[in-house]
């Protein structure tokens, strides 16, 4: 099933502020919250929606790779960042500024006496990959191996010794959070904070691991399979949800965020989606004209050179450049023809050229589109 458009999500332009992003995000929250609907799958999900259209466009960076490439920036991250292994805690948690910290409500919905404990979080992974102009122009899987914490084999991530090593934290009883009443001019205000005896994990371990000393993460080689979809461009960062560090004592994996490296390739030049070849000629092929070979992504080409090509001339491949990162269409190739000026010359070939030289055919009669420079520049991005 295809993702709805973020800013269709969020009812907003590409143009609104941050803070009008914010506002659309608050009242669709409001909305489809779920104190406000029980038992209601259907505004559940579209609370989750919504918070996800606003985990990307209230991030400037993922923002910005959403605006250039949509979804396909976002790489493995199939919903923005939410749906596979978040939940609604975990909305709740990441977005107490929105929810007002009045128990993950709005002022008049209460957590309806649901347990909040808070959700550790593993940090994210940078690693960068270089592809080739073949691999950016059909997608690939590469396969990568990265150092990175992982839940300890011996507790499971648990951090304990074993499943009797710990207890209910007694400070917030072992909801994670502890909620405090206080008067305020609208009357009394509940609000909730994260629990600081055990840092909102509603317990405490009372005899550690000894494989990860109660940490519930080691350090471990792992073999990462990246998906990277056709068309991507240098500097492109793709996020691969839940492939990052483990959190500590059991939680949600950080993601891995891979940074697209393009190699230089021998031939072939990339301008956006376009490809460009430039075409040397001699003055002898480019008057006379000539059948040149072209090298593409795909494999040589054979063209034909007209008799009479100035230097200069743009001649166009339609389909033979990069696909768009969406799926939408391909570039072109474009050859540019510069005619080779030779710089050493014979004594008998200086002769040649000057008999040459006041043959009729010889003298230079350029018409518009060669005299007019902005004319060239015009034909090139037809």
């Amino acid at each position: 099933m295809s993702k709805r458009d973020y800013y269709e999500v969020l009812g907003v332009s590409k143009g609104s502020s941050a803070e009008e992003i914010k506002k659309a995000y608050r009242q669709l929250a409001i909305k489809y919250h779920p104190d406000k609907n029980p038992g209601d799958k259907a505004s559940e999900e579209k609370f989750k929606e919504a918070a996800t259209a606003y985990e990307v466009l209230s991030n400037p960076d993922k923002k910005q790779r959403y605006d250039q490439y949509g979804h396909a920036g976002l790489g493995g991250a199939s919903n923005g960042g939410y749906g596979g292994g978040m939940t609604m805690e975990d909305i709740f948690s990441s977005f107490g500024d929105i929810f007002g910290g009045f128990g993950g409500g709005f002022g008049g919905f209460s957590s309806g006496g649901r347990s909040r404990q808070h959700v550790n979080k593993g940090t994210n992974l940078r690693v960068k990959v270089s592809l080739t102009l073949p691999e950016i122009a059909n997608g690939v899987t590469k396969k990568i191996k990265v150092t990175k914490y992982v839940a300890c084999d011996v507790c499971d991530g648990t951090g304990a010794k074993d499943k009797h090593s710990y207890s209910n934290c007694s400070t917030c009883g072992g909801t994670g959070h502890v909620t405090r009443i206080s008067n305020t001019f609208l009357g009394q205000m509940q609000t909730s904070s994260t629990c600081p005896s055990c840092n909102g994990e509603g317990k405490i371990i009372t005899h550690k691991c000894n494989s990860c000393n109660g940490e519930g993460i080691t350090r471990k080689e792992d073999v990462i399979s990246i998906n990277i979809p056709a068309g991507v461009a240098e500097g492109m960062q793709l996020s691969v949800s839940g492939k990052g560090n483990a959190a500590r004592r059991g939680g949600v994996n950080g993601d891995l965020l891979v940074v697209i490296h393009e190699e230089e390739h021998a031939d072939l030049l990339r301008d956006g989606n376009d490809l460009i070849y430039s075409l040397f000629l001699s003055f002898p092929d480019a008057a006379l004209g000539m059948t040149a070979e072209i090298p593409t992504i795909e494999g040589k080409v054979k063209i034909k050179i007209d008799a009479g090509t100035q230097s200069g001339r743009i001649l166009r491949l339609r389909g033979k450049g990069l696909p768009e990162v969406n799926g939408y269409g391909k570039g072109d190739l474009l050859v540019n023809i510069q005619v080779w000026t030779p710089q050493n010359i014979s004594k008998e070939d200086a002769k040649i050229l000057e008999k040459l030289k006041t043959s009729e055919s010889f003298v230079p009669k350029p018409d518009k589109r060669d005299r007019n420079f902005f004319e060239r520049m015009k034909n090139y991005f037809e």
